[in-house]
């Protein structure tokens, strides 16, 4: 009996021990991450209010609930539950009420009023359309939003009557629009997004604009006479996406003025506390495959506008006024890092905070979300190569992390280390960002193999935050390089525009560069190199196997192949010949050739991979079948996946991510030596 005592006592001093043993990551933890997404801190800079994302690996959904959390990281509790999508919580001015989407009754999206202090909450809304995000009126009466109302149009195809009993097949469908398709939401219904606003007692939602074209999301004006709203309402929109205006919109009167009338965008307009001088974010269209947003403002009195960052060599976003008026707050990207910046109203900015970050949890694009309270509080996402978004708070000069939603799964998994380095490229002499992610366990003294994973766009960027693929493929023995090649957003309008009109071209060398790079640290296996990349890192991952021998295998997913099918083929057709290329591809197809992986693909002898949603729009999947298709002619070893119902953004499900990592991992264990 003492004998068994012992050695119960023995097991039970182990136990703290054997419970912080960690192993590699899974696939399956992908149904296990949590992030925080769009924080909104109440007026008086109390309270938090934030988005709790989470997936149900019985349905296949990505979830999200509504917590409230003292600004002090103090009671962090619920404010909805269930296995439903909550999102989009906005403060009334006086912070007493939130308004929210949610789809909690009848799993149809519902704009919802909450009592903060009772919890109490009723559907303001029970449209068989989705409502926008909603905003409130300074007074907290009323709330405007945008919302899709259908229209239905004749066909010109005038079919028989049918006998009565009669099977025949569908009518066929008759499109006369340049934009008759768009990805993640398939072919395009007739309607369009039109301004609503709705008493915040309920009742019926009263339409404000009934015009063919789309509306954004509305703001009021100090005193709720007016709306303002940022629309494309030119006659040859389709033909122009990107000339937006901002409009105003008196509310009686439903008479729309435009706000702005330069060629380009106005977009985000955001109003002064103090009148109704707007603020919003723009450019003049110089044609260019990479233009930076600037900030403007335009005066209540009518004056015209006034550009005041335009030595801010970084593209702007996400605008919020001080609470006095004074200046404003946005979000911007900088080598990596996404930032928070303020400008006062003659242009002078600087860095407010940095550490942004977590939203893109599937590769490591800079994604991120901030709100302000009227004293200057910020709420933000916190995001590092460690943890997808978190809460955190910046008041005054003292960051504050306020939540940790994954220490659960961090406290048994182990994460790959990821390292910031840099490099010349052998082309210019330009230095590019990267970073390097070596294993669990990393032993330097060892050999790995290697992935060069490459990031879409192009005119995106990657840097210093979490990502589950990366993590995944450095679980599994990988060390792993992404960076920024020419062409990537966070390094200013030069750097951006390398490669207008010449894209791929020269980040094959920076890329390779990089590769160098990393082979030159003396860990890295160079018979087991392998490459992928989605999207614009599909193209240059195409590109390279057309290029080089120098890569075991590669995984193209969700590609470009022929630039000549793309322009004609993708959704917003207005857009890519227009700013990607001189001229329409009839008119020069010589760039649209030159510039296609599918030209060299006589050169291709590295085992390829193509990987794309079946419902991708924005990258058809005749893209990836031309590659595929060219590649068997030739000879070479090549498999095609097809992501099931998947658009452009494959991991729309939690599945369709575990999915493409598998792939990607199973086709280099095919190769790997």
């Amino acid at each position: 009996m003492k004998k068994l005592l012992i050695i119960t006592l023995f097991l039970i001093s182990c136990l703290p021990l054997i419970s912080q043993e960690k192993s590699e990551l899974e696939l399956l933890d992908i149904f296990n991450y949590e992030f925080v997404s769009d924080p909104q801190i109440s007026p008086n800079g109390e309270k938090i209010v934030y988005v709790r994302n989470f997936k149900d690996v019985m349905t296949d959904k990505n979830l999200s609930n509504l917590w409230i959390i003292n600004s002090d990281g103090s009671q962090n509790r619920p404010l909805t539950t269930g296995n439903q999508n909550d999102m989009s919580p906005r403060w009334s001015s006086d912070g007493k009420r939130l308004v929210f989407k949610s789809n909690m009754q009848d799993d149809k999206m519902k704009l919802f009023l909450m009592w903060v202090d009772s919890k109490e909450y009723f559907p303001l809304t029970n449209s068989t359309q989705s409502p926008g995000e909603a905003s409130w009126s300074n007074d907290g009466k009323q709330l405007a939003f945008t919302m899709f109302v259908p229209t239905k149009s004749e066909s010109i195809v005038k079919l028989p009557a049918k006998p009565e009993g009669a099977k025949w097949n569908d009518a066929p469908k008759y499109i006369d629009k340049l934009n008759y398709r768009g990805d993640g939401e398939g072919y395009v219904k007739d309607g369009n997004d039109q301004i609503f606003i709705i008493s915040t007692n309920g009742g019926t939602p009263r339409q404000l604009t009934n015009s063919e074209f789309d509306h954004g999301t509305p703001v009021w004006s100090a005193d709720d006479r007016k709306l303002y709203f940022s629309a494309n309402l030119h006659e040859d929109a389709d033909l122009d996406p990107m000339n937006s205006e901002i409009y105003e919109l008196e509310i009686v009167s439903g008479k729309v003025n435009a706000v702005t009338s330069q060629q380009g965008p106005a977009l985000n307009p955001v109003v002064s506390p103090n009148d109704n001088t707007i603020a919003y974010l723009g450019f003049v269209d110089e044609y260019l495959g990479y233009q930076i947003s600037d900030i403007y403002i335009k005066d209540a009195n009518g004056s015209e506008s006034k550009l005041i960052t335009g030595d801010f060599d970084r593209d702007i976003e996400n605008l919020k006024w001080d609470g006095k008026g004074k200046g404003l707050y946005f979000q911007y990207n900088d080598h990596g890092k996404t930032k928070i910046g303020y400008a006062d109203l003659k242009g002078n900015t600087r860095e407010i905070t940095s550490d942004l970050g977590g939203l893109s949890l599937g590769r490591p694009y800079n994604a991120a979300a901030f709100s302000v309270s009227d004293n200057g509080d910020l709420a933000f996402t916190y995001g590092t190569t460690q943890n997808p978004a978190d809460l955190a708070i910046l008041d005054g000069k003292k960051m504050k992390r306020l939540t940790n939603l994954n220490e659960d799964l961090f406290a048994f998994r182990k994460l790959g280390n990821v390292e910031e380095m840099t490099w010349k490229s052998s082309f210019d002499e330009r230095e590019i960002q990267g970073w390097l992610v070596t294993p669990p366990d990393f032993d330097p003294s060892k050999k790995y193999p290697f992935i060069l994973e490459i990031h879409g766009g192009p005119f995106a960027s990657y840097g210093s935050v979490y990502s589950a693929e990366i993590q995944a493929y450095a679980a599994a023995g990988y060390v792993v390089l992404y960076s920024n090649p020419r062409g990537s957003s966070g390094y200013g309008k030069e750097f951006g525009n390398l490669i207008h009109h010449d894209y791929p071209n020269h980040d094959y060398e920076d890329l390779m560069s990089g590769v160098d790079a990393a082979i030159a640290k003396g860990f890295i296996d160079e018979d087991n190199l392998f490459v992928t990349g989605g999207s614009g890192g599909g193209v240059l991952t195409a590109w390279i196997v057309g290029k080089t021998d120098r890569f075991g295998a590669a995984v193209v997913a969700k590609p470009v192949i022929n630039w000549y099918s793309f322009v004609l083929y993708a959704d917003g057709p207005g857009f890519f010949s227009k700013y990607w290329f001189p001229n329409k591809p009839w008119e020069d197809p010589e760039p649209y050739l030159k510039r296609s992986p599918i030209s060299y693909v006589g050169n291709v002898s590295t085992p390829t991979m193509l990987l794309t949603g079946e419902e991708d729009y924005r990258t058809p999947i005749v893209e990836s079948e031309q590659f595929y298709t060219a590649l068997k002619l030739e000879g070479v070893e090549t498999a095609m996946v097809r992501i099931p119902g998947a658009s452009h953004g494959i991991a729309n499900k939690p599945s369709n991510l575990i999915a493409k990592i598998a792939s990607v991992l199973a086709w280099f264990e095919k190769y790997r030596d």
